[in-house]
């Protein structure tokens, strides 16, 4: 199996890590010079599709699919363009994607079936949450206290051209979980937890059979399925929420393939959804499931200082490579060189229990501590949460 991977950012270091763990063989496109999945992937071409359509397509016709892992509208709308009615299938469904990058198209969309979302602006009181309505994960996102923040909000999100979204901040468990369509069948599959950096970026994601109880859990698989059978969904699709004291508040969708939950879900779980999402368009089998748990984080360590950092910093990573076993965690994806002053690396573990896990954990900080010399660590999060 080979499959191109158009955009080499984190999603595409996601699904060219997701595609060795299936065995197929990848090739990244993408218009830079030095992105960061180019190290990763088997191959990789210098090209944009919407300028370069020819070469493009030359390379997706030595393909058995082709994945874009980017949000350029142009570019997603282009190869849409270009593959809709050809052999050569597209994992990613243009017409789902479009309704969920548009968080005012996607709270209307729940609140007209029933999902419960955080309540709009004005029929709740402060803290409120102020983001851009076509951003990528906490880009722009600012928490306001005050009518003087909510304003100052909206005019950052203005100069970017976009649409601000304003809405109660809910308290409680960050959550995800990924949903497969094929139009007529919507299968969701593990809940993640996710945690955030001071700046509400993620930097770490846990997956293990307790992140939500059962009855939350069968929840919110209904209510990923709802969202999916809403919108057809014909590809991949992440439910993003909040569990709450009051029940979960969905915040938003996002029907592309993400960054991190994968890697944590197949951690702990042996679920690649890649795989699972080339089986449900070409046919064959996926591997056992397993209950294990496993965990997802971000690092930087510049100068003698380690922190832990949401995946904005990491996407800085220059060449990557994932190396096994280095300072005792299964793995990292890391640009590490001895000596480097300046590193980055995603560190993933995974155990049988949540006592083995975290014990695992804390080795692999405290090997790099010691064997870098680390001065100071700092393991930040949001002030409210």
């Amino acid at each position: 199996m080979r499959i191109a991977i158009v955009g080499g950012a984190l999603q595409g270091m996601e699904a060219v890590y997701l595609a060795k763990k299936a065995g197929y063989e990848t090739i990244v496109i993408d218009k830079r010079n030095a992105a960061p999945a180019f190290s990763l992937s088997d191959e990789f071409a210098i090209l944009d599709p919407v300028m370069q359509e020819s070469a493009a397509m030359n390379i997706f016709k030595g393909c058995d699919a082709v994945l874009p892992a980017c949000e350029d509208l142009n570019l997603l709308s282009k190869l849409d363009a270009m593959l809709r009615y050809s052999s050569i299938p597209l994992l990613f469904d243009l017409d789902a994607y479009l309704i969920s990058s548009s968080k005012s198209a996607t709270n209307s969309l729940m609140e007209n079936i029933g999902i419960p979302t955080p309540r709009r602006w004005q029929q709740c009181g402060y803290p409120v949450v102020v983001k851009p309505s076509s951003q990528s994960g906490s880009t722009g996102v600012t928490v306001a206290y005050s009518e003087k923040d909510v304003a100052a909000g909206i005019d950052r999100i203005m100069r970017m051209g976009d649409e601000p979204v304003i809405q109660e901040f809910v308290s409680g468990k960050s959550v995800s979980i990924e949903v497969i369509g094929d139009g007529d069948t919507f299968r969701p599959f593990v809940t993640t937890e996710i945690m955030l950096s001071r700046d509400y970026d993620c930097k770490r994601v846990r997956c293990a059979p307790d992140v939500l109880d059962r009855e939350r859990e069968e929840e919110f698989k209904r209510i990923a399925e709802k969202l999916s059978e809403s919108i057809n969904l014909f590809s991949l699709m992440d439910v993003e929420a909040i569990d709450t004291e009051n029940g979960l508040r969905v915040l938003e969708i996002d029907a592309r393939i993400p960054s991190q939950t994968p890697a944590a879900v197949l951690a702990a779980t042996g679920i690649n959804l890649l795989e699972e999402l080339v089986v449900s368009r070409l046919g064959g089998r996926t591997g056992p499931r397993r209950d294990d748990v496993s965990s997802y984080e971000h690092f930087i360590i510049r100068y003698g200082k380690m922190s832990s950092c949401g995946e904005k910093s990491f996407a800085d990573v220059r060449n990557p490579r994932i190396v096994r076993g280095l300072f005792g965690a299964d793995e990292m994806i890391t640009d590490h060189e001895d000596g480097s002053n300046i590193w980055r690396c995603t560190m993933i573990n995974s155990a049988s229990s949540e006592e083995e896990l975290e014990r695992k954990r804390s080795e692999c900080i405290d090997s790099i501590i010691r064997e870098c010399g680390i001065t100071e660590f700092t393991d930040q999060a949001p002030d409210i949460s």
